[in-house]
């Protein structure tokens, strides 16, 4: 609290025109003092006192009035507030360790008054080393204490509709066929997993960079490099000799290339179609008429060769569409071992609580899963502290959002030690503490023990893993749900997940939609270098608020492991066995995604 001076006094008063002598004046900064209010606020609550007693004047006399009418009954009302909130927030301002130290207290106190049955059960007086109570000691190993609602928000109450949820571990969605029991990790807890990322750490989104400052040319040259970069693949897998300019006129059918745009800033539609070239092919839009199609498959942003008639040059009349190419699958170098084990990998996406409270509770429900199923990588996605949550959104909190985060992450870490497994952590756009921008850079956790560092990996949104041989593509980032109110179809005879999953596929990008949703803040140099994919992931992970789902899309096995909350009442996480496999006696590639489910929490 700043210190108030009679000059600052002054000053306020002067604003409102009310002159003060110097003895009223060492009065009221008195009273400012004592009852612990600022200049400010003082002099704002004497113009409204006044104002009902009809202009009344500033004395000394009529000081003493104010304060006993106004300022004490002020201070009262403060002093009721700030009880019930320590109150309120009892376990907030202790540390555990006091608690604990609480607990054994009145342990001996009640140890004191206790009379022993039989000589054989005293206690020894001895002072053993390594004193703990049982009950201090349950508090040291329960994760669900650093996430007790009262530690985060005034309201303690637990989500009733997660707590009566039903068909708790039931499996939803099955892919493959699993061999037995195996859906349990290897048995020397994790050791042997190889993970990292694809691209190494130095090729890598590894650490927060500055944004908020992007021109538009830049923009203009990495959409630009795209269309030019899938146009060397459309050309090459179709043999198309060239591109003719999009807005040249020609009696003679034509083949263009372009990015696919509407015509104003609404919803594509059939009628709304744009195609955009390269510089390459002119750098200019031309209409295109879809009648003549008999199925296609279009969004914002897709980058497509047409084949039609454009005689005048103001519209195209296609006849052909010729869509992306995905690129190769991962092959490695490393000689199977005839006796390796499958890896089994758990993976969950937040929020990791109920919409109608902060209690974490699902995710300790997931902590228990994982300690009764021991798999050997855990691939967590965010948000983890979620911005779209009502007390999130209110502010009804009582510790930040950094602090609630690392608590969060310290209960899964230590409350995995057991087990010893991988765990991955990748942040979403909806966490919110950290930095809102695609691509999303990785959590920074400093205070990590070396032991801990062993089992954590933080990886950026998007990213590819390479486990044991086996590459996994993440985002955290909705395109499914994005794409899904984009993309315009016919005549297809897809389901639309799977019509976006191949677009992700052929376009070679985590986020390939332009321009993008608006809440997606993009950095399209990052976007770059860091949100395409280098390869066709042998596992595409994509959480969505969507319908969960598990799909074999051109090779790849695409997994919507759904939220682990939905709402107020439980979600869903997945699970997968994957396993480096060699190629089948044709040649032709075998799927390592033995078998994946979607189980309910």
């Amino acid at each position: 609290m700043a210190l108030v001076t009679g000059e600052s006094l002054k000053a306020e008063l002067g604003m409102f025109g009310i002159d003060i002598q110097d003895v009223v004046l060492d009065k009221m900064v008195e009273q400012c003092i004592c009852n612990r209010i600022q200049a400010e606020e003082i002099v704002l609550e004497w113009v409204a006192f006044s104002s009902t007693k009809n202009g009344l004047k500033l004395t000394t006399d009529t000081l003493d009035q104010f304060e006993h009418e106004v300022l004490k009954k002020k201070n009262k009302s403060k002093k009721s507030i700030r009880k019930e909130e320590t109150h309120n927030r009892t376990r907030d301002i202790h540390s555990l360790q006091d608690l604990i130290k609480a607990e054994e207290e009145e342990e001996n106190l009640l140890d004191a008054y206790s009379t022993p049955a039989k000589g054989s059960q005293k206690r020894a007086l001895t002072t053993p080393e390594h004193p703990h109570s049982k009950r201090s000691a349950a508090l040291l190993s329960s994760p669900g204490l650093l996430l007790s609602p009262a530690r985060f928000s005034p309201s303690t109450t637990p989500s009733q509709k997660y707590s009566q949820r039903g068909g708790k571990g039931e499996v939803v969605v099955s892919f493959g066929v699993v061999q037995g029991p195996r859906w349990a990790g290897r048995k020397n807890l994790g050791a042997g997993v190889q993970l990292q990322l694809l691209e190494g750490p130095e090729d890598s989104l590894g650490c927060s960079y500055k944004y908020m400052f992007q021109r538009l040319r830049d923009v203009r040259n990495v959409l630009t490099e795209k269309i030019e970069e899938l146009g060397d693949g459309l050309r090459t897998h179709f043999n198309i000799e060239e591109f003719a300019p999009v807005s040249l006129p020609a009696q003679d059918s034509i083949t263009v290339l372009g990015q696919v745009c509407c015509d104003s800033n609404g919803k594509l539609n059939a009628q709304s179609v744009l195609l955009e070239a390269g510089p390459e092919q002119g750098g200019q839009q031309v209409p295109v008429d879809l009648s003549e199609l008999k199925q296609y498959s279009l969004f914002p942003g897709q980058v497509v060769a047409l084949e039609g008639m454009n005689t005048t040059g103001k519209k195209l009349m296609a006849s052909k569409l010729f869509e992306g190419v995905r690129l190769p699958f991962y092959s490695s170098e490393m000689k199977m071992e005839m006796d390796e084990e499958p890896v089994n990998v758990l993976v969950a996406c937040g929020p990791y609580t109920p919409s109608d409270s902060l209690t974490f509770d699902p995710l300790l429900d997931l902590i228990n899963v994982i300690v009764k199923d021991h798999p050997d990588v855990c691939l967590l996605l965010g948000p983890f502290v979620d911005s779209k949550h009502e007390q999130i959104e209110k502010a009804q909190v009582t510790e930040t959002f950094e602090d609630i985060f690392l608590r969060c992450i310290e209960s899964i870490v230590d409350g995995t030690k057991s087990v010893g497994c991988r765990l991955v952590f990748v942040p979403s756009q909806r966490d919110i503490h950290h930095h809102f921008i695609y691509p999303q850079p990785p959590f920074t956790l400093p205070n990590l023990s070396k032991d801990q560092a062993q089992r954590v990996t933080l990886v950026p949104d998007p990213c590819t893993l390479l486990i044991d041989g086996v590459t996994l593509g993440l985002t955290s980032t909705d395109i499914l749900f994005h794409m899904g109110a984009e993309e315009i179809s016919c005549g297809t005879g897809t389901d639309r997940f799977s019509r976006i999953l191949k677009h992700m596929l052929t376009q070679r990008s985590y986020y390939p939609l332009y321009p993008p949703v608006e809440e997606v803040n993009m950095d399209y140099e990052k976007i770059q270098s860091f949100a395409q994919m280098p390869l066709t992931p042998d596992v595409l992970i994509i959480p969505s608020e969507l319908r969960y789902f598990v799909k074999d899309v051109v090779g790849c096995v695409c997994v919507n492991p759904g939220r682990l909350t939905k709402g107020q009442v439980g979600g869903t996480y997945g699970r997968l066995l994957i396993q480096r496999r060699a190629a089948s006696e044709d040649g032709s590639r075998v799927s390592p995604c033995l078998a994946a489910q979607v189980v309910k929490i």
